[in-house]
């Protein structure tokens, strides 16, 4: 499995891992009917994938051999966490924290301090897991997002600097 800056041509495989998630099923369903993870969309922020091979792996067209596992967006400038997910079939096998702690680091390169993140609601015992703290709750956007959702935050350590070597 490999962490990798998604690029334009990964934009299809990303809209359908979106579109596939079990986690928005039933009353769900609104948030990602119709939604589409665009070229322009990766152009423009901080988009990574993990992909691979073998067990918890989306299926992909046969011209690319390795699937999508997962993948998020870090929106730099507003400082946030836009989107991420990962495959059904790959949940529970510590890729989730393996995004998030990717997604910490490009945030630090970035000299962000924070990161925000409005979870769906049943992500948020894991966004709690890996480091994150609720400071409120957003309200309902229907139609799309007919319920309130959790509004977290990620602090982000300052890079430890090393200490110049004394007489």
């Amino acid at each position: 499995m490999v962490i990798r800056r998604a690029c334009g041509r990964d934009a299809e495989r990303l809209t359908e891992l979106v579109r596939g998630s079990g986690a928005y099923r039933g009353a769900y369903a609104p948030m990602v009917e119709g939604y589409r993870v665009t070229a322009d969309y990766i152009a423009r922020h901080r988009v990574f994938l993990a992909e691979g091979e073998g067990e918890g792996a989306a299926p992909v067209g046969s011209a690319d051999p390795a699937a999508v596992l997962g993948f998020y967006a870090l929106l730099a400038d507003a400082a946030e966490l836009d989107l991420m997910f990962v495959a059904d079939a790959a949940q529970g096998t510590g890729l989730g924290r393996r995004l998030v702690a990717h997604m910490k680091e490009e945030a630090r390169a970035a000299g962000l301090r924070s990161v925000r993140v409005v979870s769906h609601p049943p992500a948020e015992g894991f966004y709690r897991r890996v480091g994150a703290r609720r400071v409120g709750t957003v309200p309902a956007a229907p139609p799309r997002a007919t319920w309130e959702r959790p509004e977290m935050v990620f602090p982000i350590p300052a890079p430890v600097r090393p200490q110049a070597a004394g007489c």
